[in-house]
């Protein structure tokens, strides 16, 4: 591109050159575009191929590029598979309420023999009560071998077991058991059964262990006396035992299912068939052959200008698509760089998550692809984020395709293209950085919601859910990481490029920025002009399509000039004397002209984005000060009077240089943007409507289409892109906006004064 001039401030001129809007860099940066394609997609598209000969040492480490049997490492898998396998233990129902039972009748059978005496009693109890479990659960066990309800090695261990972890009664506990009336027995033997059954409903192998709960489990019974309480605790610790026993058969069986069900491990395509240093024996070199990887001329040429023609029809799309938009992009470099480095930081993403895809497919699905979408529609636009969105969803099925034999894989793509397409809608118009997370959870949500319909069509019966339920987990993360790095990319993206986004705008908005603050203490009735012509302008702005939040925010600061002097403005004079009317004409139009300079002035010192400062600088034009400028030519007709009056000489009166309008203009430069020229008309609309005393509905819309005519008659739009189908949508949503904030003081048709009233209708 040739440089080119651009008014700015008057008269002052300068050469927009450089890089950013050389066509040299332009070009480069197109050509990294293809670049960048080409590299993100060459190991995808591209196979590999080495110069190797059987028993040499390979200089680098050759991955496999096809599916193959492995054939050790099945075997080794397979050895390991059983190693693997932990002791099966069978849970047996070990009928301990059966022993209780038969405890207490021998209790109560023995207690109640007279003939015995006490030391009688107890020597039987130490003698009796052990048999009495050995024979209750020896023909238990005999019953089950008979039965073939469990094997005879498992009915070894549950002997075994058994005798190990019986239970000895204490020998005071002893002395105590023939004191035991009927009663107690009676009332004992429910609660011991009930707490015996409980403790026995969960799976055990170690007695011990479960007879530590007995205190708990009895001082919370219905038993009250301390004797019966103990008691029962040493009857339901001879009562445990273990119900979980190794099962050697079952063991054996698992083993063998263990390494019978060993898959076939298959050398899979990306995995280290050699690694640097190895030396490659005839096996190798065959599995090197049968996968194509031995360099043989020119097997790889077709598929390299295959992918530089898909590289060249990518970028050929991208660039068709800004050329023939209206967006800045199409002669900014600087946008088309800060472009590329979304693309670079999303395909980088991209190919991270694929190097971790060989651990699971299913991982593909975390990789954030809606976040270059998220950001292009944030930063520069929605269309252009939505032919990006496509570009990533082809990008996404080729860095992702997990099937050997397919070039694309249509599920990733397609998952790809639902969330930058739910990601642009979601995001649009977006207000606060909160509302990147909701877009976030969109995506999420979206993304969980196509994967998962992707495994119904494939899969109907879904007799692999887990793997369902992992891929769909991963994709509702992946909404979740695109938003995180949204978050925390957008802050870069603004302050290296000067993006202004919506969320910038929002932030400049508030009322507590200094500039405002300054502006609402300092000039308040400024600050009360530029409130409502922000709420003029967005409206019109919304209206046309144009960029309300910007209008509305340009508003506020588009008067910041304004605090430098601000008793020279009648909006802040409250009643004061004007002091204009002391002043030259030329004077006051020097003061009032500054306030444009002196506003971008104090937005540059502020770091405000320049769009907010175009604002301020072009919204006034090169609009003429009427009102100072027929003060100077009446001060000048009243001179030149004078000077035929006194001297009589009409010649020398007639000789009087006229003022020229370009005196008495804004130095410009006109409206550049349909925002800065809607601001400048509401400016104008607001003000000239704020001095009526009497607004009606025709006079407010007559207003409003003779501002927007004198301006268009001025030639102010002829430097921004607004339509007079454009400018007549501006003037019916201003007339609208007027009629809703003077509501109670404009007069209605039908309202006026009757009966020589004196004022109109709702006039304070």
């Amino acid at each position: 591109m040739t440089q080119k001039e651009v008014r700015i401030r008057g008269k002052h001129r300068y050469k927009i050159g450089g890089w950013r809007y050389s066509m040299g860099v332009r070009a480069a940066l197109l050509l990294s575009f293809a670049l960048l394609f080409y590299f993100s997609l060459a190991e995808n598209v591209i196979p590999p191929t080495y110069d190797v000969q059987p028993n040499t040492v390979s200089k680098e480490t050759i991955y496999a590029n096809a599916r193959i049997e492995d054939e050790l490492a099945t075997e080794a898998a397979r050895a390991d598979a059983v190693r693997r396998v932990q002791p099966v233990s069978t849970i047996v129902s070990m009928r301990n309420t059966d022993l209780v039972e038969r405890l207490f009748d021998e209790i109560a059978r023995i207690n109640a023999d007279e003939g015995l005496t006490t030391d009688e009693k107890v020597s039987v109890y130490r003698n009796k009560l052990p048999d009495l479990f050995r024979q209750t659960y020896e023909t238990t066990l005999t019953k089950w071998l008979n039965a073939d309800t469990y094997s005879a090695t498992l009915i070894d261990e549950i002997r075994l077991r058994l005798n190990e972890q019986q239970y000895r009664l204490q020998e005071e506990d002893l002395f105590k058991l023939p004191k035991l009336t009927q009663e107690q027995l009676l009332e004992m033997e429910p609660v011991v059964i009930d707490i015996v059954n409980r403790l026995m409903s969960d799976p055990t192998g170690d007695a011990e262990s479960v007879r530590m709960q007995v205190p708990e489990w009895v001082n919370a019974s219905t038993l009250t006396s301390n004797v019966t309480r103990g008691l029962a605790q040493e009857i339901i610790r001879f009562a445990l035992t273990p119900n979980r026993f190794y099962d050697e058969d079952a063991t054996v069986r698992a083993r063998e299912a263990a390494e019978r069900d060993t898959e076939t491990i298959y050398i899979e395509k990306g995995d280290a068939i050699v690694r640097a240093g190895q030396t490659i024996t005839e096996e190798l070199y065959q599995k090197l052959e049968q996968m194509n990887l031995i360099q043989n001329g020119n097997n790889n040429v077709l598929p390299r200008l295959g992918l530089a023609a898909l590289c060249l029809l990518f970028l050929g799309a991208l660039h068709a698509f800004v050329r023939h938009s209206r967006l800045a992009i199409r002669n900014d470099n600087r946008l088309l760089l800060m472009l590329f480095i979304i693309y670079v930081i999303n395909l980088a993403a991209m190919k991270i998550v694929s190097i971790a895809q060989g651990l699971d497919t299913s991982l593909a699905y975390l990789a954030p692809v809606a976040l270059g979408t998220m950001l292009i529609a944030v930063l520069l636009d929605d269309q252009l984020a939505t032919i990006s969105t496509v570009l990533f969803s082809i990008v996404a099925s080729i860095v992702f395709h997990a099937e050997q034999d397919a070039l694309f894989d249509f599920r990733y793509g397609f998952v790809a293209l639902v969330v930058g397409y739910v990601a642009i809608f979601a995001i649009r118009r977006v207000s606060q950085r909160a509302s990147i997370l909701r877009a976030g959870i969109s995506v999420s949500v979206f993304s969980a919601l196509s994967v998962a319909l992707l495994a119904v069509i494939e899969n109907p019966e879904m007799t692999n859910y887990q793997d369902v339920l992992l891929a769909v987990a991963y994709a509702f993360t992946g909404g979740v990481v695109t938003a995180v790095f949204v978050l925390g990319l957008m802050p870069f993206f603004e302050a290296t490029f000067g993006i202004l986004s919506p969320l910038k705008l929002v932030e400049l908005s508030n009322p507590n920025h200094p500039l405002l603050r300054k502006l609402l203490t300092e000039a308040p009735g400024t600050y009360h002009h530029s409130v409502m012509v922000g709420n003029l302008s967005e409206a019109a702005a919304e209206a046309i399509g144009a960029n309300g939040l910007l209008c509305r925010v340009g508003s506020f600061y588009h008067d910041i000039g304004k605090t430098r002097r601000p008793s020279y403005f009648i909006e802040n004079q409250m009643n004061r004397e004007n002091p204009h009317d002391t002043l030259e004409p030329s004077v006051s139009k020097a003061i009032i002209v500054a306030h444009a300079k002196d506003g971008v002035d104090m937005l540059s010192e502020a770091k405000i984005p320049k769009p907010i400062r175009d604002i301020a600088e072009q919204h006034h034009g090169t609009t003429l000060l009427k009102y100072f400028y027929y003060k100077a030519v009446k001060q000048r007709e009243e001179y030149a009077a004078r000077i035929a009056e006194s001297a009589g000489d009409a010649e020398a009166a007639a000789a009087v240089e006229p003022i020229p309008e370009t005196d008495y203009r804004y130095p410009g430069p006109k409206a550049q943007t349909k925002e800065a020229a809607i601001v400048g008309i509401a400016d104008c609309v607001e003000a000239a409507v704020r001095s009526l005393r009497n607004p009606t509905v025709e006079h407010v819309d007559s207003m409003v289409r003779k501002i927007i005519k004198d301006r268009l008659d001025d030639q102010q739009f002829h430097e921004c892109d607004m339509t007079l189908k454009e400018l007549d949508i501006v003037a019916k949503s201003m007339k609208e906006t007027l009629l809703g904030v003077f509501h109670s003081r404009i007069e209605y048709p039908g309202d006026a004064p009757q009966n020589g009233a004196a004022k109109t209708k709702g006039e304070a």
